[in-house]
Protein backbone atom coordinates (compact mmCIF):
# COMPACT_ATOMS: atom_id res chain seq x y z
CA UNK A 1 0.00 0.00 0.00
CA UNK A 2 1.31 3.44 -1.18
CA UNK A 3 -0.10 6.38 1.62
CA UNK A 4 0.62 10.08 0.88
CA UNK A 5 1.10 12.25 3.82
CA UNK A 6 0.86 15.86 3.65
CA UNK A 7 4.10 16.63 5.77
CA UNK A 8 4.01 20.21 6.17
CA UNK A 9 3.35 20.17 10.00
CA UNK A 10 6.57 18.99 10.15
CA UNK A 11 8.59 21.50 9.12
CA UNK A 12 10.08 24.48 11.22
CA UNK A 13 9.31 23.85 14.95
CA UNK A 14 6.75 21.58 15.42
CA UNK A 15 3.82 21.86 17.75
CA UNK A 16 0.97 19.68 18.44
CA UNK A 17 -0.16 18.25 15.02
CA UNK A 18 3.63 17.81 14.06
CA UNK A 19 4.40 16.35 17.09
CA UNK A 20 1.12 13.73 16.49
CA UNK A 21 2.51 12.96 12.90
CA UNK A 22 6.18 12.64 13.97
CA UNK A 23 4.95 9.75 16.21
CA UNK A 24 3.13 7.80 13.99
CA UNK A 25 5.73 8.18 10.90
CA UNK A 26 7.81 7.05 13.66
CA UNK A 27 5.80 3.72 14.52
CA UNK A 28 5.21 2.63 11.16
CA UNK A 29 8.69 3.52 9.76
CA UNK A 30 10.09 1.15 12.58
CA UNK A 31 7.69 -1.46 13.15
CA UNK A 32 7.79 -4.70 11.62
CA UNK A 33 3.83 -4.86 10.61
CA UNK A 34 4.20 -2.22 8.50
CA UNK A 35 6.98 -3.50 6.41
CA UNK A 36 6.09 -3.77 2.38
CA UNK A 37 4.34 -0.34 3.13
CA UNK A 38 5.30 2.81 1.70
CA UNK A 39 4.74 6.31 3.33
CA UNK A 40 5.06 9.28 0.91
CA UNK A 41 5.96 12.07 2.71
CA UNK A 42 4.83 15.66 0.59
CA UNK A 43 6.49 18.93 1.73
CA UNK A 44 7.05 22.12 0.10
CA UNK A 45 10.34 22.04 1.16
CA UNK A 46 12.85 19.53 2.00
CA UNK A 47 12.45 18.05 5.50
CA UNK A 48 14.00 16.12 8.07
CA UNK A 49 12.63 12.89 8.21
CA UNK A 50 11.09 11.34 11.62
CA UNK A 51 13.24 9.74 13.66
CA UNK A 52 12.46 5.63 14.52
CA UNK A 53 11.53 4.28 17.30
CA UNK A 54 15.28 2.96 18.66
CA UNK A 55 13.67 0.02 21.03
CA UNK A 56 11.38 -1.25 18.47
CA UNK A 57 11.49 -4.22 15.70
CA UNK A 58 13.26 -2.49 12.89
CA UNK A 59 12.53 -3.27 8.76
CA UNK A 60 8.94 -1.00 9.04
CA UNK A 61 7.23 1.13 6.28
CA UNK A 62 9.72 2.51 4.12
CA UNK A 63 9.40 6.41 3.78
CA UNK A 64 10.26 8.93 1.02
CA UNK A 65 10.20 12.73 1.70
CA UNK A 66 8.43 14.27 -1.48
CA UNK A 67 9.21 17.93 -2.36
CA UNK A 68 6.43 19.63 -4.08
CA UNK A 69 7.65 23.18 -4.47
CA UNK A 70 5.55 26.07 -3.29
CA UNK A 71 4.59 28.09 -0.85
CA UNK A 72 2.70 25.83 1.47
CA UNK A 73 -0.61 27.41 1.79
CA UNK A 74 -3.95 26.71 0.76
CA UNK A 75 -3.01 27.27 -3.42
CA UNK A 76 -0.10 24.17 -3.20
CA UNK A 77 -2.30 22.01 -0.59
CA UNK A 78 -5.30 22.66 -3.58
CA UNK A 79 -3.74 22.58 -6.51
CA UNK A 80 0.46 21.30 -6.47
CA UNK A 81 -0.20 18.52 -3.67
CA UNK A 82 -2.83 16.91 -5.40
CA UNK A 83 -1.61 17.10 -8.88
CA UNK A 84 1.67 16.11 -7.76
CA UNK A 85 0.13 12.92 -5.71
CA UNK A 86 -2.17 11.67 -8.52
CA UNK A 87 1.17 10.87 -10.36
CA UNK A 88 2.73 8.96 -7.81
CA UNK A 89 0.17 5.87 -7.90
CA UNK A 90 -1.16 6.04 -4.44
CA UNK A 91 -3.60 3.84 -2.34
CA UNK A 92 -4.81 6.00 0.01
CA UNK A 93 -3.83 9.70 1.56
CA UNK A 94 -3.58 11.28 4.62
CA UNK A 95 -4.20 14.33 6.07
CA UNK A 96 -3.11 14.55 9.71
CA UNK A 97 -4.34 18.20 10.19
CA UNK A 98 -7.90 18.93 9.58
CA UNK A 99 -7.66 19.30 6.12
CA UNK A 100 -7.09 16.82 2.72
CA UNK A 101 -6.51 18.28 -1.59
CA UNK A 102 -10.08 18.05 -2.31
CA UNK A 103 -9.54 16.96 -5.70
CA UNK A 104 -7.87 13.87 -5.08
CA UNK A 105 -9.11 10.62 -7.14
CA UNK A 106 -8.11 8.55 -4.34
CA UNK A 107 -9.79 8.00 -1.43
CA UNK A 108 -8.47 9.89 1.91
CA UNK A 109 -8.60 10.02 5.60
CA UNK A 110 -8.55 13.13 7.80
CA UNK A 111 -8.04 13.97 11.25
CA UNK A 112 -9.66 16.64 12.76
CA UNK A 113 -8.01 16.99 16.29
CA UNK A 114 -10.82 19.79 17.34
CA UNK A 115 -13.92 22.14 15.47
CA UNK A 116 -13.13 24.98 17.96
CA UNK A 117 -12.63 27.18 14.98
CA UNK A 118 -16.48 26.39 14.14
CA UNK A 119 -17.72 26.03 18.12
CA UNK A 120 -15.98 29.37 18.83
CA UNK A 121 -15.69 31.22 16.14
CA UNK A 122 -14.92 34.43 18.14
CA UNK A 123 -10.90 32.91 19.12
CA UNK A 124 -10.05 32.89 15.17
CA UNK A 125 -9.21 36.20 13.06
CA UNK A 126 -11.54 36.93 10.08
CA UNK A 127 -8.77 35.30 7.51
CA UNK A 128 -8.25 32.06 9.51
CA UNK A 129 -11.96 31.54 11.01
CA UNK A 130 -13.23 31.05 7.63
CA UNK A 131 -10.69 29.44 5.42
CA UNK A 132 -10.42 26.71 8.87
CA UNK A 133 -14.17 25.99 8.93
CA UNK A 134 -14.28 26.16 4.95
CA UNK A 135 -11.55 23.44 4.66
CA UNK A 136 -12.82 21.45 7.80
CA UNK A 137 -16.27 21.07 6.31
CA UNK A 138 -14.85 20.05 2.75
CA UNK A 139 -12.58 17.79 4.04
CA UNK A 140 -15.04 16.10 6.12
CA UNK A 141 -17.67 15.21 3.16
CA UNK A 142 -14.94 14.38 0.82
CA UNK A 143 -12.44 11.67 3.49
CA UNK A 144 -13.76 8.35 3.51
CA UNK A 145 -13.45 8.39 7.22
CA UNK A 146 -12.73 10.78 9.48
CA UNK A 147 -10.43 10.43 12.46
CA UNK A 148 -11.26 12.08 16.00
CA UNK A 149 -8.88 12.16 18.87
CA UNK A 150 -11.53 11.84 21.92
CA UNK A 151 -14.76 10.76 22.17
CA UNK A 152 -15.58 14.08 23.40
CA UNK A 153 -14.33 15.58 19.66
CA UNK A 154 -16.14 12.80 17.93
CA UNK A 155 -19.42 13.98 19.07
CA UNK A 156 -18.36 18.36 18.33
CA UNK A 157 -17.66 16.69 14.69
CA UNK A 158 -21.17 14.88 14.73
CA UNK A 159 -22.85 18.19 16.33
CA UNK A 160 -20.81 20.75 14.21
CA UNK A 161 -20.42 18.99 10.83
CA UNK A 162 -22.84 17.00 8.39
CA UNK A 163 -21.20 13.74 8.93
CA UNK A 164 -22.67 10.18 9.36
CA UNK A 165 -22.02 8.70 12.11
CA UNK A 166 -20.08 5.37 11.22
CA UNK A 167 -17.38 7.87 9.17
CA UNK A 168 -15.87 9.08 11.87
CA UNK A 169 -13.56 7.12 14.28
CA UNK A 170 -12.03 7.56 17.47
CA UNK A 171 -8.24 7.05 17.58
CA UNK A 172 -6.81 8.37 21.03
CA UNK A 173 -3.44 9.72 21.31
CA UNK A 174 -0.32 8.12 22.67
CA UNK A 175 2.03 9.67 24.67
CA UNK A 176 5.45 9.45 25.24
CA UNK A 177 7.60 10.72 28.27
CA UNK A 178 10.09 13.42 27.92
CA UNK A 179 11.72 12.50 30.79
CA UNK A 180 11.92 9.58 33.18
CA UNK A 181 9.56 9.57 36.23
CA UNK A 182 11.37 10.92 39.16
CA UNK A 183 11.00 10.76 43.55
CA UNK A 184 9.38 14.15 44.26
CA UNK A 185 10.53 15.74 47.60
CA UNK A 186 8.24 15.46 50.41
CA UNK A 187 7.81 19.69 50.08
CA UNK A 188 9.10 21.72 47.45
CA UNK A 189 8.47 25.00 49.22
CA UNK A 190 11.85 26.66 49.63
CA UNK A 191 13.62 24.42 47.52
CA UNK A 192 16.70 25.78 45.58
CA UNK A 193 14.87 28.01 43.16
CA UNK A 194 11.51 27.41 44.57
CA UNK A 195 9.01 25.24 43.62
CA UNK A 196 7.81 25.34 39.69
CA UNK A 197 4.46 25.43 37.97
CA UNK A 198 4.86 24.31 34.09
CA UNK A 199 2.19 25.13 31.59
CA UNK A 200 3.47 23.57 27.80
CA UNK A 201 1.14 23.98 25.05
CA UNK A 202 0.72 27.10 22.21
CA UNK A 203 -1.13 30.27 23.91
CA UNK A 204 -4.55 29.86 22.61
CA UNK A 205 -7.29 32.18 24.41
CA UNK A 206 -9.29 29.07 24.94
CA UNK A 207 -6.33 28.28 27.61
CA UNK A 208 -7.25 30.89 29.76
CA UNK A 209 -3.70 32.13 30.65
CA UNK A 210 -4.75 35.27 32.21
CA UNK A 211 -7.06 32.92 34.65
CA UNK A 212 -3.67 31.29 35.38
CA UNK A 213 -1.96 34.61 36.34
CA UNK A 214 -4.46 35.28 38.19
CA UNK A 215 -4.37 32.36 40.16
CA UNK A 216 -0.65 32.75 40.41
CA UNK A 217 -0.70 35.72 42.16
CA UNK A 218 -2.53 33.65 44.83
CA UNK A 219 -0.03 31.06 45.16
CA UNK A 220 3.02 33.93 45.61
CA UNK A 221 1.50 35.20 48.75
CA UNK A 222 1.10 32.33 50.18
CA UNK A 223 4.46 30.88 48.45
CA UNK A 224 6.83 33.69 47.88
CA UNK A 225 9.02 31.62 46.25
CA UNK A 226 7.39 29.83 43.38
CA UNK A 227 7.91 30.32 40.00
CA UNK A 228 5.59 29.81 36.77
CA UNK A 229 6.95 29.07 33.28
CA UNK A 230 5.05 29.56 30.17
CA UNK A 231 6.14 27.84 27.09
CA UNK A 232 4.66 28.10 23.68
CA UNK A 233 3.57 30.26 20.81
CA UNK A 234 1.78 32.97 21.60
CA UNK A 235 -1.54 32.75 19.07
CA UNK A 236 -4.21 34.06 21.09
CA UNK A 237 -6.93 36.10 19.31
CA UNK A 238 -7.93 38.69 20.23
CA UNK A 239 -4.67 39.26 21.39
CA UNK A 240 -3.66 39.37 25.40
CA UNK A 241 -0.52 40.84 26.68
CA UNK A 242 0.12 38.31 28.90
CA UNK A 243 3.27 39.50 30.26
CA UNK A 244 1.86 42.97 30.55
CA UNK A 245 -0.97 41.23 32.78
CA UNK A 246 1.83 39.63 34.39
CA UNK A 247 4.10 43.34 35.64
CA UNK A 248 0.68 44.43 36.24
CA UNK A 249 -0.07 41.87 38.78
CA UNK A 250 3.02 42.76 40.64
CA UNK A 251 4.65 38.42 39.40
CA UNK A 252 6.43 39.93 36.36
CA UNK A 253 9.98 38.95 37.97
CA UNK A 254 8.45 35.03 38.92
CA UNK A 255 7.36 34.10 35.28
CA UNK A 256 8.84 33.67 32.00
CA UNK A 257 7.50 33.03 28.41
CA UNK A 258 9.71 30.95 26.26
CA UNK A 259 8.25 30.48 22.71
CA UNK A 260 9.35 27.52 22.14
CA UNK A 261 11.98 25.24 23.33
CA UNK A 262 13.82 22.20 21.70
CA UNK A 263 13.35 18.27 23.32
CA UNK A 264 16.42 19.09 26.21
CA UNK A 265 15.30 22.18 27.09
CA UNK A 266 11.70 20.62 27.28
CA UNK A 267 13.23 17.36 29.22
CA UNK A 268 14.90 19.90 31.87
CA UNK A 269 11.65 21.80 32.29
CA UNK A 270 9.66 18.96 33.24
CA UNK A 271 12.27 17.57 35.52
CA UNK A 272 11.93 20.81 37.31
CA UNK A 273 8.88 21.04 37.51
CA UNK A 274 6.22 20.59 40.68
CA UNK A 275 2.81 20.65 38.85
CA UNK A 276 1.59 21.51 35.16
CA UNK A 277 -1.21 23.45 34.93
CA UNK A 278 -3.64 23.36 31.80
CA UNK A 279 -7.05 25.77 32.22
CA UNK A 280 -8.09 25.25 29.00
CA UNK A 281 -11.95 25.16 27.90
CA UNK A 282 -12.34 23.78 25.25
CA UNK A 283 -9.87 20.50 23.61
CA UNK A 284 -10.12 17.84 21.22
CA UNK A 285 -7.44 15.87 23.46
CA UNK A 286 -4.97 17.76 24.97
CA UNK A 287 -1.82 16.12 25.05
CA UNK A 288 0.84 18.33 27.34
CA UNK A 289 -0.58 17.18 30.76
CA UNK A 290 -0.09 13.69 29.68
CA UNK A 291 3.22 14.31 28.58
CA UNK A 292 3.62 15.93 32.13
CA UNK A 293 2.04 12.77 33.64
CA UNK A 294 4.60 10.44 32.07
CA UNK A 295 6.74 12.71 33.44
CA UNK A 296 6.26 12.58 36.58
CA UNK A 297 4.36 15.98 37.08
CA UNK A 298 0.96 15.97 39.02
CA UNK A 299 -1.53 18.23 36.85
CA UNK A 300 -4.46 20.33 37.65
CA UNK A 301 -6.40 21.03 34.40
CA UNK A 302 -9.48 22.42 34.07
CA UNK A 303 -12.59 20.54 34.72
CA UNK A 304 -14.00 20.51 31.15
CA UNK A 305 -15.59 17.09 29.66
CA UNK A 306 -12.80 15.70 27.09
CA UNK A 307 -10.10 16.61 30.50
CA UNK A 308 -12.58 14.14 32.21
CA UNK A 309 -12.48 11.58 29.74
CA UNK A 310 -8.85 11.78 29.11
CA UNK A 311 -7.04 12.52 32.12
CA UNK A 312 -9.50 10.85 34.94
CA UNK A 313 -8.53 10.86 38.53
CA UNK A 314 -5.20 11.53 37.37
CA UNK A 315 -5.57 15.26 37.50
CA UNK A 316 -6.82 17.82 40.15
CA UNK A 317 -10.04 19.04 38.17
CA UNK A 318 -11.06 23.08 38.75
CA UNK A 319 -13.17 25.52 37.41
CA UNK A 320 -11.36 27.67 34.68
CA UNK A 321 -12.61 30.88 35.19
CA UNK A 322 -12.21 30.58 38.91
CA UNK A 323 -8.59 31.89 39.71
CA UNK A 324 -9.15 31.48 43.49
CA UNK A 325 -10.05 28.08 43.54
CA UNK A 326 -7.34 27.40 40.98
CA UNK A 327 -4.34 28.56 43.01
CA UNK A 328 -6.01 26.46 46.12
CA UNK A 329 -5.13 23.63 44.40
CA UNK A 330 -1.82 24.60 42.97
CA UNK A 331 -0.81 25.47 46.49
CA UNK A 332 -2.32 21.96 47.18
CA UNK A 333 -0.32 20.02 45.18
CA UNK A 334 2.93 22.05 45.65
CA UNK A 335 2.70 21.54 49.21
CA UNK A 336 1.80 18.44 49.79
CA UNK A 337 3.33 14.75 49.12
CA UNK A 338 0.48 12.76 49.42
CA UNK A 339 -1.90 14.53 47.09
CA UNK A 340 1.22 14.21 44.68
CA UNK A 341 1.49 10.81 45.19
CA UNK A 342 -2.04 9.87 44.83
CA UNK A 343 -2.33 11.33 41.83
CA UNK A 344 0.82 9.94 39.99
CA UNK A 345 -0.85 6.52 41.32
CA UNK A 346 -3.86 7.41 39.16
CA UNK A 347 -2.02 8.29 36.09
CA UNK A 348 0.56 4.36 35.78
CA UNK A 349 -2.78 2.63 34.28
CA UNK A 350 -4.11 6.24 32.63
CA UNK A 351 -0.54 6.43 30.62
CA UNK A 352 -0.80 2.55 29.94
CA UNK A 353 -3.41 2.87 27.71
CA UNK A 354 -2.29 5.74 26.08
CA UNK A 355 0.43 4.44 23.90
CA UNK A 356 1.52 5.57 20.44
CA UNK A 357 1.99 1.81 19.40
CA UNK A 358 -1.81 1.06 19.83
CA UNK A 359 -2.80 5.04 17.80
CA UNK A 360 -0.19 3.68 14.56
CA UNK A 361 -2.06 0.80 14.25
CA UNK A 362 -5.55 1.86 14.70
CA UNK A 363 -4.79 4.77 12.36
CA UNK A 364 -3.44 2.19 9.63
CA UNK A 365 -6.17 -0.38 10.41
CA UNK A 366 -8.17 2.80 8.61
CA UNK A 367 -6.18 3.90 6.19
CA UNK A 368 -6.40 0.03 4.68
CA UNK A 369 -9.66 -0.10 5.11
CA UNK A 370 -10.05 3.26 2.89
CA UNK A 371 -7.35 1.73 0.72
CA UNK A 372 -9.35 -1.41 -0.04
CA UNK A 373 -12.63 1.16 -1.25
CA UNK A 374 -11.05 2.41 -4.11
CA UNK A 375 -13.27 2.10 -7.08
Amino acid sequence: MRIGIDGRELLGQPTGVGRYLANLCAEWTASAPYAGHELLLYTPRPARLPAHGTERTPGGARMTAVTVPGGGGFWWEQGSLPRRAAADGLDVFFGPGYSVPLGLRIPSVVTLHDVSFIAHPEWFGWREGPRRRWLAVRAAAAARTVVAVSDFSRQEILRHLDTAPDRVRVVHNGVTAPVAAKPRPASTAGAAGGPLILYVGALFARRRLPVLLAAFERVVRRLPGAELAIVGPDRTFPPEDLPGFAEAGGIGSRVTFLSYVGEAELAALYRRATVFAWLSEYEGFGLTPLEALAAGVPVVAGDIPVAREVYGRAARHVPVGDPAAVADALVEVLTRRDVRAGLLAEARPLLARYTWARAAAETFAILEGAAARRP
